[in-house]
């Protein structure tokens, strides 16, 4: 079943092609990255599908969607329960409550839960964003090089992290970074950005492997 697809999708920038006649479909459940150079158009493209930059051409996307930047985007002056519990407000308190409860265990982040970010680490931070994005239960997760600020260590960890999840939920996701090995460790399938298309794409069965062997 596809979660989501493009028809002709570009983008330009005063007569620069950033983004040239894309057509690209994600079926749902699956984990897709994309990799590219610098400036490639990675953000770009992600920004797009998430309703930031103006194109041309065709999105169909489900309305819940969630985005998560490289930045740590979190609200400083709020604790990590009030950051997850954003945007939930619509619901009822018990089940704002239910649903904060479930994503401050999935985080791992239950004796933070009254800690503002300055006084977490960053991918505690990270943590925060991200159960704030699936607290809403999206159709899709779009990632935008979240891990690139971290250390090697903590990066480790996150993507480990995230394929717990992954593997949990089962959201379709489509993660964006430059860090190829980082691609193939996550996502069971990765495509290259250059020239403004998608050149190449690969289909990884290391998931395939890493999931048997948990």
């Amino acid at each position: 079943m596809t979660s989501f697809y493009t028809k002709n999708l570009s983008v330009s920038f005063r007569n620069l092609n950033i983004i040239k006649n894309v057509n690209f479909e994600v079926k749902e459940g699956e984990f897709v990255a994309i990799v590219g150079k610098s400036g490639s158009g990675k953000s770009t493209f992600l920004k797009t599908l998430a309703g930031f930059i103006p194109f041309s051409g065709s999105i169909f996307l489900p309305k819940k969607i969630s985005l998560i930047f490289q930045q740590y985007a979190v609200f400083p002056w709020l604790t990590v329960s009030e950051n997850i519990s954003f945007g939930l407000e619509n619901m009822s308190n018990k089940k704002q409550k239910d649903i904060l409860q479930k994503h401050l265990k999935l985080a791992e982040l239950e004796d933070k839960k009254e800690k503002y970010p300055a006084e977490l680490s960053g991918g505690q931070i990270q943590r925060v964003a991200l159960a704030r994005s699936l607290a809403p239960d999206p159709d899709i997760l779009l990632m935008d090089e979240p891990y690139g600020a971290l250390d090697e260590y903590t990066r480790g960890k996150m993507q480990k992290w995230l394929l717990d999840i992954w593997t949990t939920h089962k959201k379709t996701v489509l993660f964006v970074t430059h860090n190829i090995e980082e691609a193939i460790f996550l996502a069971d399938r990765v495509l290259v950005l250059n020239n403004a298309t998608f050149q190449k794409e690969f289909q990884v069965l290391f998931f395939k492997f890493y999931s048997e062997v948990q």
